[in-house]
């Protein structure tokens, strides 16, 4: 019987990096409700863990992910059962938005549909010059609502729109330019791309990175006057934290910070 741990590989670092990696090469690692199930328990886990200050979500084979498991789908066709599946899937997208440390997506080879909806999902992307995105429920008659949301809210609004009406592939680079991803690299750099994002990332402060994360999508959501009121409450409890008022102090003596 395949296991949570099967499906989901999980690698820890001693620096706090935590790698998650879809293990279902055979199946494109698609989004089957085990796989999802997999996934929610990891980020649960991860919730009550203090010392984990990145997560990378990776994936095993010749596909990041091929979006929902089709052949699972079309065993229960009902409402009922696609209107929990989609609730489950939107459960842990919101999950990563809400954990509290950056979440990168590691992307080596093609992402589609709901694949391409986790990659976007993530706070960051790197990917490898041969990985493609695409959003092609369209071409199966079905529109990729659920993927759009996280889709229109990294892409230009036309960018986004011709990707769900098309269903067509576009390239890394073309990701890169559109603003999908983050990086490109060559496949045989792509984990030194990750690694140097990751590097950079853990030289911050925790805390700052930790209120930055939750106020970065609060305000995202609110209308503009909220959300200046939002940031200036979560910068004024920033500047408060003992990291920041030595960030400060350092510069104005002109030295480095003691992050001891």
């Amino acid at each position: 019987m395949t296991t949570h741990a099967d499906l989901v590989l999980r690698s820890d670092d001693s620096r706090g990096v935590c790698t998650l990696t879809l293990n279902q090469s055979d199946s494109f690692n698609a989004l089957s409700q085990a796989m999802l199930s997999a996934l929610q328990q990891h980020i649960k886990d991860l919730t009550q863990q203090d010392d984990v200050r990145v997560l990378i979500i990776a994936a095993k084979g010749k596909a990041f992910c091929a979006g929902h498991d089709l052949k699972e789908m079309r065993t229960q066709p009902s409402q009922e059962y696609y209107q929990q599946l989609f609730k489950q899937c939107a459960s842990f997208m919101m999950s990563l938005q809400t954990l509290s440390v950056p979440v990168i997506a590691k992307i080596q080879g093609i992402a589609t549909a709901a694949g391409c909806q986790l990659v976007a999902q993530c706070d960051l992307a790197v990917a490898s010059s041969k990985a493609r995105f695409a959003v092609s429920g369209i071409k199966l008659g079905l529109f990729c609502s659920t993927p759009s949301v996280a889709l229109s809210r990294n892409l230009s609004r036309k960018a986004a729109f011709e990707m769900l009406v098309t269903g067509d592939f576009i390239s890394a680079q073309n990701a890169l330019i559109k603003g999908l991803v983050n990086r490109v690299a060559e496949p045989e750099d792509l984990d030194a791309a990750v690694e140097s994002l990751v590097e950079s990332i853990l030289k911050k402060p925790a805390v700052a990175l930790t209120m930055g994360k939750a106020l970065f999508y609060q305000q995202l959501e609110s209308g503009m006057s909220n959300a200046y009121e939002q940031a200036a409450h979560t910068m004024a409890c920033n500047m408060m934290d003992p990291s920041a008022l030595e960030g400060v102090q350092a510069f104005i003596d002109k030295r480095p910070p003691n992050r001891s």
